[in-house]
């Protein structure tokens, strides 16, 4: 099985993420989602990506249950923070003020049912707050033991320079995917200088790569804010899929299963997140690790999927902050 070995850290060179678990619509029952953490742990993968903010801290809590008779280190627990949220569950702010962020993990701990978190890291970064500050309050909860790694997420490569100055920064958690490639320019080539490990998450393109889009489905949800699913460019990406599907049917494997494949094909020091909710999805993307793309098939998919030929992949970060208030 594919391995991550940097930083003192080695995993199985795949993740699950758990946030579509405890989304409101659509999600499976508890015991379907403890299952397929269980489906993860089991085949050895144990980096478990979550937010204190995913379902306003039932997603941890989901988590906790789930480990409950796993040994400590069988887990790589990681754990974003600062999303705030209202009782509709929307998304208004951010907090990663240092004062706050010792409350943010003992809430986690509690949630977590764990006496230290693998991975810490704020779930964006405030442009009003020095990120120098927001690091070195985790530093000192590395210090005391509550935090072994820190990371950080979708932060351009000044801030990751300025966050490393402080402390070591283990990994970066980065949008990635064949159909959004915009980390390889500059993120990319930052974080290989500095060490630090990449975490990719959305690799199956918002479900374009998930093998059951079509023209006919109803774009909704966050989809339907993304250029990639505008009505032109929604048509001119899913010819790209079906062209994709070429490759797929000739090695007898999944259209996810060749997504995940090609992201893990990009390095050895990167992490691909499976978002799962179902056991069967988390299996068939731990199949992708089992995928052998040769040096022909890697430009045989970036020949269809070029950058040229994405349509609204490439836009930039939608969120940012100022002071605490979503910025445009």
């Amino acid at each position: 099985m594919m391995k991550y070995r940097k930083n003192g850290v080695e995993l199985t060179r795949l993740g699950l993420g758990c946030m579509r678990m405890t989304t409101p619509k659509g999600c499976p029952d508890k015991s379907e989602s403890i299952a397929t953490i269980h489906a993860a742990l089991d085949a050895g993968v144990s980096h478990i990506n979550t937010g204190d903010f995913y379902s306003s801290g039932y997603n941890e809590m989901l988590i906790g249950e789930a480990l409950n008779g796993y040994k400590r280190d069988q887990a790589f627990v990681s754990v974003k923070f600062g999303g705030l949220s209202g009782p509709d569950g929307k998304y208004y702010g951010l907090d990663v003020r240092p004062l706050t962020i010792k409350n943010y993990i003992t809430y986690s701990l509690k949630r977590l049912n764990v006496e230290y978190i693998d991975l810490y890291q704020p779930g964006r970064i405030d442009q009003g707050i020095p990120v120098e500050e927001t690091i070195g309050a985790i530093a000192d909860l590395v210090k005391a033991g509550y935090v072994r790694h820190i990371g950080l997420t979708e932060v351009p490569a000044d801030i990751i320079r300025r966050a490393h100055s402080v402390h070591p920064i283990s990994m970066v958690e980065m949008e990635y995917s064949l159909f959004g490639r915009r980390i390889e320019q500059e993120i990319m080539p930052t974080a290989r200088e500095l060490g630090i490990g990449i975490v990719a998450f959305g690799s199956l393109a918002y479900g374009l790569l998930g093998g059951n889009w079509s023209k006919e489905r109803k774009v909704e949800g966050i989809n339907a804010t993304l250029p990639l699913f505008t009505n032109v460019n929604l048509e001119r990406n899913l010819a790209l899929v079906e062209a994709l599907r070429e490759i797929t049917n000739e090695k007898q494997i999944t259209l996810p299963q060749l997504a995940i494949a090609w992201v893990l094909a990009k390095g050895e020091d990167i992490i691909p997140l499976v978002g799962a909710k179902r056991v069967s999805q988390i299996q068939d993307g731990i199949k992708a690790m089992d995928v052998v793309l040769s040096e022909d098939d890697i430009r045989r998919i970036e020949a269809i999927a070029h950058e040229g030929a994405i349509a609204g992949g490439n836009s930039p970060n939608r969120l940012s902050f100022e002071n605490g208030v979503m910025v445009h």
